[in-house]
C-alpha cells in the first residue's frame, strides 16, 4: 500500500493566517526550524495508479498538484477514485467543492456525516448542483473493498464535542479507518480526530503497521493559555499529546512500526523542530508528519 500525507496540519494550516502564536511567528520569520503545512488529508493507493483520499481539505487543489501520481494522464483521466470522510468538519470536507470539475465523485461517509453535509452545511447539496455524487454508506465494522486489493474497515470514534449542525446521534459522527492491503495483510490506521483511546479504538490498532493519529494539541489548555480559544483540547474533541493520559503516554508502548502525528494545530510546539516537545515525541519513538511524506506500508 502506498500512502502520501498531502496535508499534515489541523484546520487553518500552518502558519494560520490570523495567528501570531510562537510557532506561527517562527515559521514566518524563519527564526527557528519549522516547515509550513497545509490542512489534513491523506492519499492511499494499492498500485500508485488509482488513489483514494482520506478527507478533502480546503487545500486539496495544491495538494493534488504536489503529487505527480495524482496528476491526470494525457487523455485527461484522473487517478482519483474516491473520497473517504472521517467526519463533516469543514477542514475535512470543503475540498469536495474544489473537486467538482472531475465529472463526478464517489464519497464514502457515514449516514451521520452525510446528513450533516446535506441538511446542515448544505455542502453536499451545493456539490450535487455541479456534478454527480455517488454516496457509499460507511457502516462501522463492515469490510469494504476499494479495489486493486485494498479494503477498509471504519470504526466509531466516540466524541462528546457539540455538533454545530443538527442534534442527531453521536454514533458515526467521527470515524477512523483501518485500511488493509489484502495481498500482504499489512494495515494502516488513519485516526486524525481522537478524543479518547478507548478499548474499542485500541482494538483497531492491533497488528497495524502504521498509525496516522491526531496530534492537534500538545497540552489540554494550549488554546486557552495562548488566548486562541476558550475550550480545552478534549472539549474540542482532541486528546492532547502530553500529560497523564495523553496520547504520547498511551501510544509509546504500542508495538506499531510507525506512529505518526497528523492534524497538528498551528499552536502546537512540536511543529518547531528544535523544541523540547518535539524531542520528547521523537524520544518516545513517534514521528511528526510533514506535507509530502511518502510511506510504503
Amino acid at each position: 500500500m502506498w500512502v502520501r500525507v498531502l496535508g499534515s496540519a489541523a484546520g487553518g494550516g500552518f502558519p494560520q493566517w490570523n495567528c501570531a502564536c510562537p510557532p506561527c511567528r517562527a515559521v514566518r520569520e524563519g527564526s527557528r526550524p519549522a516547515r509550513p503545512r497545509t490542512q489534513s488529508s491523506v492519499a492511499v493507493s494499492a498500485d500508485r495508479r488509482r488513489w483514494s483520499l482520506l478527507n478533502a481539505s480546503p487545500d486539496v487543489r495544491a495538494q493534488l498538484e504536489s503529487c505527480t501520481d495524482l496528476h491526470p494522464d494525457g487523455a485527461g483521466e484522473v487517478p482519483l477514485q474516491a473520497v473517504l470522510l472521517t467526519d463533516a468538519e469543514l477542514d475535512h470536507t470543503l475540498g469536495l467543492l474544489l473537486l467538482r470539475e472531475g465529472g463526478g465523485l464517489v464519497v464514502h461517509a457515514t449516514e451521520a456525516t452525510r446528513d450533516t453535509l446535506h441538511d446542515g452545511t448544505a455542502l453536499l447539496r451545493t456539490l450535487e448542483a455541479y456534478c454527480p455524487v455517488e454516496w457509499r454508506p460507511v457502516v462501522p465494522g463492515a469490510d469494504v473493498p476499494l479495489g486493486d486489493g485494498l479494503s477498509y474497515r471504519a470504526f466509531d470514534v466516540p466524541t462528546t464535542k457539540r455538533a454545530r449542525f443538527g442534534s442527531g446521534p453521536r454514533e458515526g459522527r467521527v470515524v477512523g479507518y483501518r485500511l488493509t492491503d489484502e495481498r500482504s495483510g499489512r494495515a494502516l490506521v488513519h485516526l486524525p480526530v481522537l478524543q479518547a483511546l478507548t478499548p474499542e479504538v485500541c482494538a483497531q490498532l492491533e497488528d497495524c503497521a502504521c498509525l496516522l493519529v491526531d496530534g492537534t494539541c500538545w497540552s489540554d489548555d494550549e488554546l486557552i493559555r495562548l488566548g486562541r480559544g476558550g475550550r480545552t483540547a478534549r472539549e474540542m474533541g482532541h486528546l492532547p499529546i502530553s500529560g497523564p493520559g495523553g496520547s504520547l503516554e498511551q501510544l509509546a508502548p504500542l508495538p506499531v512500526e510507525r506512529r505518526i502525528y497528523v492534524h497538528v494545530n498551528n499552536t502546537n510546539p512540536i511543529l518547531l523542530e528544535d523544541s523540547p516537545e518535539r524531542r520528547a515525541v521523537e524520544e518516545h519513538g513517534l514521528e511528526v508528519a510533514v506535507d509530502g511524506l511518502d510511506l510504503e506500508v
